[in-house]
């Protein structure tokens, strides 16, 4: 008998020592699943923040694109600045030395004339004619000023000294002019 209260006894201490290494997996499987559930939190969270720099990086490319092509259409657009502002004292020359030129050799010089004139219309320069219009600061430049004969002219230009030329919508030389005040 002595043998089987050992033996239940012992059965009885090794279902203690069951539960207690059940109960000590569960509090670690527990503690895993909140170690889980803080890795998934953080991998969530650096998900989040990646998608973020990556968008955030994709719309700053998509930006410098957008910004560098329009660069280039403005730069081809007004590329030739530079040689048209060279050849309008030219031009200006030519306008100059037109009513002064005998008529045999007129006709040769005003050929060349309008075929400046032309080059530069096939390029987009425009002449700016501003006598009548509003004086304007931002399309004119005020040489000198005179008294308005009546309150209509106030404001307004009464003559152009040197004509204004525009490139695409660009004023690249200011006509320079009178102004009534």
């Amino acid at each position: 008998m002595k043998d089987m209260d050992n033996k239940n006894e012992f059965d009885s201490q090794e279902e203690d020592l069951n539960l207690e290494n059940m109960a000590d997996e569960q509090s670690d499987n527990s503690g895993g699943n909140d170690e889980t559930a803080n890795m998934a939190d953080d991998l969530e969270n650096k998900f989040t923040e990646l998608n973020d720099s990556y968008l955030r990086l994709h719309a700053e490319f998509d930006n410098y694109r957008k910004r560098t092509m329009k660069e280039k259409a403005d730069l081809l657009k007004s590329g030739g600045e530079k040689v048209i502002l060279g050849v309008l004292p030219i031009i200006d020359d030519f306008e100059r030395a037109l009513p002064l030129i005998p008529e045999d050799a007129r006709e040769g010089v005003e050929l060349i004339y309008s075929k400046f004139k032309t080059f530069l219309t096939q390029n987009g320069v425009t002449e700016i004619d501003p006598v009548g219009e509003t004086f304007d600061t931002e399309r004119h430049e005020a040489v000198t000023t005179i008294p308005a004969q009546n309150e209509e002219q106030k404001d307004k230009v009464v003559d152009s000294i040197q004509k204004g030329y525009m490139l695409n919508d660009k004023v690249i030389r200011f006509p320079k002019v009178i102004v009534a005040k």
